[in-house]
């Protein structure tokens, strides 16, 4: 898997960024290590299903999970659950630990947990691959919607 389309997704979006590039880490803090940011800047991109072949994208930082009655009061709904890998990769054309908004098969919606503030890094598509972005911009160029949808892991 290389980062191409991400990258390409990252400079076609206009959004302001700069590449991060390091090996295999084993896990959050690790990752921020290398990134040379806190491990709450790091941004976990999860995919989530709504409905049969309906899906979104939730962005949510380091050190925190998905509160699911939250997201589920947010969308209306009262079951979503996370596709298994290969259904991820299917709607998304990303492994999971890479899958990223920008480059995504779909367009699917985003939604930023409020918490995703300051300079973040977010998957480019690609294992060890990373873009450093403003977290107001990165919820501008995706269109992503801001709420509170996270809790403290």
């Amino acid at each position: 898997m290389t980062e191409e389309r991400g990258v390409a997704a990252l400079e076609e979006s206009g959004i302001a960024y700069t590449l991060t590039r390091h090996g295999p880490v084993a896990g959050l803090e690790e990752a921020a290590a290398a990134r040379g940011v806190d491990p709450s800047a790091i941004i976990k991109t999860l995919v989530v299903r709504r409905a049969a072949e309906d899906y979104l994208f939730v962005l949510v930082p380091g050190g925190r999970t998905i509160s699911w009655p939250k997201l589920r009061a947010l969308l209306g709904v009262s079951r979503i659950s996370m596709p298994d890998a290969a259904t991820a990769r299917e709607v998304t054309g990303y492994e999971r630990g890479t899958i990223t908004p920008f480059g995504s098969t779909t367009t699917w919606p985003v939604v930023a947990d409020a918490t995703v503030t300051g300079t973040v890094s977010i998957g480019a598509g690609a294992p060890g691959v990373a873009a450093l972005v403003d977290a107001a911009e990165l919820v501008d160029r995706l269109g992503a919607q801001v709420a509170d949808v996270t809790e403290p892991d």
